[in-house]
């Protein structure tokens, strides 16, 4: 089995929050919380340590006290961006991705990750879920891999590639299904505007 001590998490809060008019994502109040507080609550319980990857308002993450990491490629590259500084900043065998604008995401999530990959013997084990009543699509931000893929990520996206699915079909990867009797139907919603996360916290 993968142990709790043995991943390290991070929560992506690194966009440009372009469809929120710019505004810094994860410092964006939900129930009265930001949302990154909201998620470093949900998930330091799974895993063995926290850090997060941000590009703004530093002080404001490391105010939270763990270590903030800014991407270490230029220009908002996208999430893998955010993969990438947190591999090389990981202290652990393995690492798991959660963005900041989905508060509601499950509190086993980590567990059932890590299950899947230690049982299917992959590389990185990703979410999937249904959205609003529609089809199951995998959650390609709520992805758990092996902090040895730090060179692969890197050649990647230096050579250009920003999408996770293509860096992910390089690994041996396992999908997990989030949708048993009890899984919250709206746990990976995520907030792209800030319309969509006040009627969020109306849910």
């Amino acid at each position: 089995m993968i142990a709790r001590t043995d991943i390290t998490g991070v929560i992506l809060a690194g966009g440009r929050g372009s469809r929120m008019g710019g505004v810094d994502k994860g410092l964006q109040p939900f129930n009265g919380t930001p949302l990154v507080n909201t998620a470093l609550e949900r998930l330091r319980p799974q895993v063995g340590a926290v850090m997060i990857n941000a590009n703004r308002n530093i002080a404001d993450y490391e105010s939270l006290g763990v270590a903030v990491w800014p991407d270490s490629v230029p220009d908002y590259a996208g999430p893998l961006a955010g993969f990438l500084s947190a591999l090389e900043h990981c202290g652990t065998p393995w690492l798991v991705t959660v963005p900041c604008d989905t508060p509601l995401f499950p509190l086993d999530l980590v567990a059932r990750l890590a299950n899947a990959a230690h049982e299917q013997g992959a590389a990185i084990a990703m979410a999937s879920a249904r959205e609003d009543d529609g089809p199951a699509r995998t959650q390609p931000v709520f992805c758990l891999m092996q902090a040895a893929l730090l060179d692969s990520l890197a050649a990647f996206v230096q050579g250009g590639g920003r999408k996770i699915d293509k860096w992910t079909a390089l690994h041996k990867t396992v999908v997990v299904p989030f949708d048993q009797p009890g899984d919250a139907p709206r746990a990976f919603f995520n907030a792209n505007t800030l319309e969509e996360l006040r009627a969020l916290e109306q849910r």
